[in-house]
């Protein structure tokens, strides 16, 4: 039986880490993993893996069909009782979104399990979809295993802006903000900012490690950089050795890289002072590109700003850009009631 237990420890040869189970073939998993994907990933695929092997209690040529079925089952169980549910969806249990996540996980290393085949495995446990019978046709599978609905982001208005810009107690605080609220940066491209990717002269950020590795360069406003440099010039600590830009100020790591949970720390606390109840990195994003969507800036345009793949995630931003809507909408029935106007005449 399976007892996996989710072990980190440092790469002799750097700062990388290893992620591994005690298993030899979820670790050669997690190892190819590893080679493709950003150590967040891997967590998260590590972390996936322990909790299906911990409620699957087999072996994983032993997962059957059903085994799937049930562990689908036991994430949609209540968490904190009965009475109690998200106010997004309703849901008690995990949300649609982890669980096909997990399945997602589950999946691929059964994908991997059969491309290797020496492990026992010819077929994956996890089904792509529900059969659908029509009738005279034989079945199809056209129904997903798990619906995940699609939920809008939230963003926040001008005036908990302005409240939570003025709770910021630092110009790094503040900086840090501004590459996400006014370039859409996300909070892991915030944090891998090097001196030498700021360009002040051309008002530009360059992003050289983004989501899957992409590169891309991106203009933010003029207010950041002013930020930045008031930063930069009274309160980043001269005796610093990291490349990095926005750096620990006080304490025994001073000097050193800031990682995510100190910047969640600092969103988090501002949050507080400000009085609003939910903020997040990820929100003040979301606000960026649907302001620039009201304003007017072409998808294409946010697509390549926010350094999406494809133009599909970037369509949100329609959805949450309140006048543009409202304004085609209007335009349309403009269009129709003229038409009418002018039959009658």
């Amino acid at each position: 039986m399976l007892d996996p237990c989710l072990v980190q420890s440092p790469r002799a040869e750097g700062d990388g880490l290893v992620v591994a189970l005690g298993h030899p073939l979820l670790d050669d998993y997690l190892a190819l993993v590893a080679a493709r994907a950003r150590p967040n990933t891997v967590l998260a695929t590590a972390y996936d893996l322990k909790v299906f092997f911990s409620i699957i209690d087999k072996e994983p040529v032993e997962v059957e069909v059903a085994d799937v079925l049930a562990f689908i089952k036991a994430q949609r169980e209540p968490r904190h009782g009965t009475k109690v549910v998200r106010i997004e969806d309703g849901e008690a249990g995990l949300s649609a979104r982890t669980i096909k996540r997990r399945l997602a996980t589950i999946a691929g290393l059964y994908e991997y399990l059969i491309i290797r085949d020496d492990a026992g495995v010819t077929r994956n446990p996890v089904p792509r979809g529900l059969a659908v019978r029509r009738p005279g046709q034989r079945a199809v599978r056209g129904v997903p295993l798990i619906r995940a609905p699609r939920t809008l982001p939230r963003v926040i208005d001008p005036d908990q802006v302005d409240a939570f810009m003025r709770a910021l107690r630092t110009h790094r605080d503040r900086a840090m903000v501004e590459a996400m609220l006014l370039g859409g940066l996300r909070r892991c491209e915030v944090l891998g900012l090097h001196l030498e990717d700021v360009r002040p002269g051309e008002r530009r950020l360059f992003i050289a490690d983004g989501k899957g590795g992409h590169q891309r360069l991106v203009p933010v406003s003029k207010r950041f950089f002013v930020t930045l440099a008031d930063y930069l010039e009274s309160e980043r600590p001269e005796a610093s050795s990291t490349g990095h830009v926005f750096v620990v100020l006080k304490g025994p790591r001073r000097g050193q890289p800031l990682s995510a949970a100190g910047l969640d720390e600092i969103v988090s606390g501002a949050r507080k002072r400000a009085g609003i109840e939910h903020l997040t990195c990820h929100q003040l994003r979301h606000t960026c590109f649907t302001r620039l969507r009201e304003a007017g800036m072409a998808l294409e345009a946010i697509q390549a700003q926010a350094g999406h793949r494809s133009i599909e995630s970037t369509r949100i931003y329609l959805h949450l850009a309140n006048d543009w809507l409202a304004g085609e909408y209007r335009r349309a029935v403009e269009a129709i009631e003229a038409q009418a106007i002018s039959g009658e005449l």
